[in-house]
């Protein structure tokens, strides 16, 4: 596949109250967004730990994306401070692992927000294009 038929896979965990809505709601004003975005509904951004993130892209994602609450709207009180810190600390991992942390992406969108997170979708989709292929992530795949 060359570079400039490449698609990424992009895996987007999105909080129930906030992001997810957001989605829902592109989805039903039928904004288009890239169909290469696989959303998977977690209660909230906090839920998404280090090992999740790592697994989706031993699965193949080229790029994840975590989005959220905006802070001081969270329907736990402070799940996504806890998410914005620990996805610093993972954007630094990845960096030490030699994998880009441009392929991490962490976003507040909230439920009446779906042009925002249409276009957060296209703008980090293009910035994977641009990058390419994750191999290097995908070689760290145990063999059986």
């Amino acid at each position: 596949m060359t570079q400039q038929n490449f698609e990424p896979k992009i895996v987007a965990f999105c909080c129930n109250w906030c992001s997810y809505a957001g989605a829902d709601l592109a989805g039903t004003g039928r904004l288009k967004y890239p169909e290469n975005i696989r959303i998977i509904r977690v209660p909230c951004s906090s839920r998404v730990e280090v090992p999740l993130v790592m697994r989706a892209f031993q699965n193949g994602a080229d790029g994840v994306m975590v989005a959220g609450c905006h802070p001081g709207d969270c329907h736990y009180n402070t799940g996504n401070y806890h998410t914005r810190r620990r996805m610093i600390l993972m954007q630094k991992v990845l960096d030490f692992m030699g994998i880009s942390s441009d392929r991490l992406l962490v976003k507040w969108i909230s439920g009446n927000e779906a042009a925002k997170f249409k276009d957060t979708v296209e703008n980090f989709n293009e910035r994977l294009k641009k990058l390419g292929a994750a191999d290097k992530v995908r070689d760290m795949r145990c063999k059986k």
